[in-house]
């Protein structure tokens, strides 16, 4: 008997016609999420301003650790006590912590986010108008983040795989990561 990773040329050759066979058939089994991502990428266009700076997911990782990059929270405490990026501070949406927020360097470069970005915008043309030069938008929010896997922790600074839906109507973009309404 031959061990389940040896595979004989003949099945091999099947291979290909198998899985053609099996994209014509299921389709979304390999475009499924590509689908997902290309309709969330489309609602953010929309919600997004032109010209207001964003950051990729990708970019943002690389700056965590650097102590001159400052990440702002703009969700709700609720929603930052639950999953939130590694030493991001919290500010708040609905009552913004501004005296918080006046003790910040206002020539560093500050990352703000929320669930999907469009709370942080608005409150990054806010920094910008009291005059922080360095304002970018976390591409995606936390959705993003967390759907690709990367690092969160919630108020005890436990590592965590969790992120606050906002409602239902919003947490329905997050795909991979699990998604909680407290």
């Amino acid at each position: 008997m031959k061990p389940p990773y040896m595979v004989s040329l003949i099945e091999a050759s099947r291979m290909p016609y198998l899985l053609s066979l099996l994209l014509l058939i299921f389709p979304q089994v390999l475009f499924a999420q590509t689908e997902i991502d290309a309709a969330y990428n489309k609602m953010l266009q929309k919600k997004y301003q032109q010209g207001f700076p964003v950051i990729s997911t990708e970019d943002a990782q690389v700056l965590i650790n650097n102590s001159e990059v400052i990440f702002l929270d703009i969700r709700e405490p609720v929603e930052y006590a639950l999953s939130h990026i590694p030493g991001a501070i919290n500010v708040g949406y609905q009552k913004v912590d501004w005296e918080k927020i006046a003790t910040l360097d206002k020539a560093a470069k500050i990352i703000v986010y929320c669930s999907i970005g469009i709370r942080s915008q608005e409150i990054g043309k806010q920094l910008q108008q009291k005059g922080f030069s360095d304002v970018s938008n976390l591409y995606g929010g936390i959705f993003l983040w967390a759907d690709q896997g990367r690092k969160m922790q919630d108020n005890q600074g436990n590592k965590i795989a969790k992120v606050h839906g906002y409602n239902w109507w919003w947490g329905r973009w997050v795909k991979k990561a699990e998604v909680v309404y407290p």
